[in-house]
């Protein structure tokens, strides 16, 4: 809908301004049956109406059909019939229901009623329902189209808000997903600093007992990470969860998510680029659940097709791609959330991601992980 200003535009007020202009030179010029101020003052009275005829469409229309009872002989003058016209489409336009058909009758009643009196011709009431009722028409048309309009940013508004809530909240879901994981890294790596320091300080002899009690310290700082780790996952976890025994996977079990993924239907392809080196355990963690993620959407969403996974190492890098030849685009979905999933992770190590539609068809989601990056959530 068109908001109804509370003062007049200065549109309305140029528009009533140049059409009374035109009335006061017609009142000197043109032929009438009245006084020249009299029809200067209609004419600055139905203009008056029409600068506010977005505020008071009514008034406008009443003060134009009164314009053209008094001042309107032996012919209309081309101002208060334009006036008339702009006033029809102005309450077609902002006024619906019952004052939206007062206003048309205002606006057609008494000029169809004149010209069936005055024993018209029937172009003559046709140019009345053109000119006078068309103009409503068109207003109203205006009207229901920009409501719709509005509507619909409405609805597109409130989709891309749902949307941008529903990602927001995959993205946080998915941080405390990535950091539970890392905990467990951690704590698995605590866990080995421990026990080795702990097998060292025992095959120290005893006159090393400064080193023994360093060691000893170690140890103590070490368990005492542990048991805060351990708090930690209490605030992390979610209902049910417990710690995992086993460690987070890493690339070196690519083989055995591969053959599951076959054992679900989908054929896999692997190739191995560069000399396969350890990677830092998180960054390990970051590369596999990525061909995870990769091939379980290509699995749900793909259709019938056949994966292809590339791991390269390179000096700096290394660079994961999974390709398949499936039906192409497909939404996240999912416990890790899918593309928001995978972003994530790689955000994390100052990497790079790329989803996309290949011209020879298909999916693929390429990610580049530095060797060099330091882990970051924020």
């Amino acid at each position: 809908m068109f908001p109804r200003p509370v003062r007049p535009s200065w549109f309305d007020l140029g528009l009533a301004s140049a059409l009374a202009t035109g009335g006061f030179v017609e009142a000197a010029t043109g032929p009438t049956d009245v006084q020249p101020w009299i029809h200067v003052v209609v004419t600055a009275v139905v203009m008056m109406g029409l600068a506010w005829r977005r505020q008071l469409p009514l008034l406008a229309v009443t003060l134009a059909l009164g314009g053209i009872l008094i001042g309107g002989r032996p012919d209309t003058p081309f101002v208060l019939f334009a006036a008339m016209v702009v006033a029809s489409y102005t309450v077609g336009l902002v006024t619906r229901g019952r004052r939206a058909l007062v206003g048309l009758l205002l606006a057609v009643g008494p000029a169809f009623l004149g010209l069936l009196l005055e024993g018209s011709e029937p172009a003559d009431l046709a140019a009345v329902a053109v000119l006078y009722g068309g103009a409503w028409v068109v207003g109203s048309l205006v009207r229901e189209q920009t409501r719709r309009a509005d509507d619909y940013a409405v609805e597109v508004a409130a989709i891309q808000k749902g949307d941008a809530e529903r990602r927001a909240q995959a993205v946080a879901e998915e941080r405390v997903r990535i950091a539970r994981e890392l905990h467990d890294v951690i704590s698995h790596s605590i866990s080995v600093i421990t026990v080795q320091t702990q097998a060292v300080r025992r095959r120290l002899p005893p006159e090393l007992h400064r080193d023994i009690e360093d060691l000893k310290a170690v140890e103590a700082t070490a368990r005492q990470s542990l048991a805060e780790l351990r708090r930690l996952f209490g605030v992390l976890r979610s209902p049910g969860d417990r710690p995992p025994l086993a460690p987070q996977p890493g690339l070196d079990q690519l083989s055995r998510l591969v053959e599951r993924t076959r054992s679900a239907g989908l054929p896999v392809e692997v190739v191995i680029e560069g000399d396969p080196i350890d990677l830092p355990p998180g960054l390990d963690l970051t590369a596999y659940r990525i061909v995870q993620e990769a091939l379980t959407n290509t699995l749900k969403h793909a259709g019938p097709a056949t994966a292809h996974v590339l791991v390269r190492y390179a000096a700096t890098h290394v660079e994961i791609r999974v390709h398949d030849d499936g039906h192409g685009r497909r939404s996240d979905s999912g416990p890790g959330h899918g593309l928001v999933g995978m972003q994530e992770r790689v955000a994390m190590y100052g990497g790079t991601l790329t989803a996309e539609e290949p011209a020879s068809g298909g999916f693929a989601v390429t990610a580049r992980l530095p060797m060099s990056a330091e882990p970051s959530l924020s």
